[in-house]
C-alpha cells in the first residue's frame, strides 16, 4: 500500500472517530467512558503518526563518535542531509528540493569520504584499501539509487534514504571505529 494511500485511510479513520467522539458525547454524556476513549483513540493518532516518522530520521549519539572532530563533524553534517532528504521522502517536498537534497548528501559523501582517506593515508593506517574499497561500492550503489531515481522519481527516495542512513551508521560503528585509535594517536582533529 503506497504511502498517499496510508495516509488516506489515516485521515478516513481520523474523521470517523471525530464523528464517533462527538456522537457518543451527545448520545452518552461526558459522564460514560466510551466518548472519553475515543477523544483519547483521536489524540493518539498524530502522536503514533510523529513517532513512526521520527524513527526514519537519523540522531547523533555520542557513541558513534570516531574521537576526531573533523571526522565526527561531517558525520553530523551528512546524518542532518540524510535527514533532509527523508524531509523531502515523508513531506513530498518536490522535484527541486528531492534533487538538491540527493545531490547534497552525495557530494558531501563524496567530500568526507575524500578527507577521511586522506587522513587514514597519513597517519599510515593498514587497512586503507579495503576501506576505501567500502567507500567505493558505497557510491556506486548510491548511484545506482540515482538513476532510479530519475527514472522513478520521488518513488525512489525512501530506498535511498533508507540506505544512507543505515550504511552510514553502520559505518561509522563499524570500519569508521577501527581507525579511530590510530588518528587519535597521531593527534589528528
Amino acid at each position: 500500500m503506497g504511502r498517499n494511500m496510508r495516509m488516506l485511510l489515516l485521515v478516513l479513520l481520523a474523521g470517523a472517530l471525530l464523528v464517533a467522539t462527538i456522537l457518543t458525547f451527545i448520545a452518552l454524556g461526558p459522564g460514560h467512558p466510551v466518548p472519553w476513549l475515543l477523544t483519547a483513540s483521536l489524540i493518539a493518532i498524530p502522536v503514533l503518526m510523529r513517532r513512526n516518522e521520527n524513527r526514519h530520521y537519523a540522531v547523533w549519539r555520542d557513541e558513534y563518535s570516531v574521537g576526531v572532530d573533523s571526522l565526527d563533524n561531517d558525520h553530523k553534517k551528512l546524518l542532518t542531509l540524510i535527514n533532509n532528504l527523508q524531509t523531502a521522502v515523508h513531506y513530498h517536498t518536490g522535484g527541486g528540493f528531492e534533487k538538491k537534497a540527493l545531490d547534497e548528501v552525495v557530494d558531501y559523501t563524496k567530500y568526507h569520504f575524500e578527507r577521511e582517506e586522506k587522513m587514514m593515508q597519513e597517519a599510515g593506517y593498514a587497512d586503507l584499501e579495503a576501506h576505501k574499497e567500502l567507500h567505493r561500492q558505497m557510491i556506486a550503489k548510491v548511484e545506482e539509487f540515482i538513476r532510479d531515481y530519475d527514472r522513478r522519481g520521488h518513488e525512489a527516495l525512501e530506498d535511498v534514504a533508507e540506505y544512507l542512513k543505515n550504511w552510514l551508521i553502520n559505518h561509522i560503528n563499524g570500519t569508521d571505529q577501527e581507525y579511530s585509535p590510530l588518528l587519535k594517536q597521531k593527534g589528528m582533529s
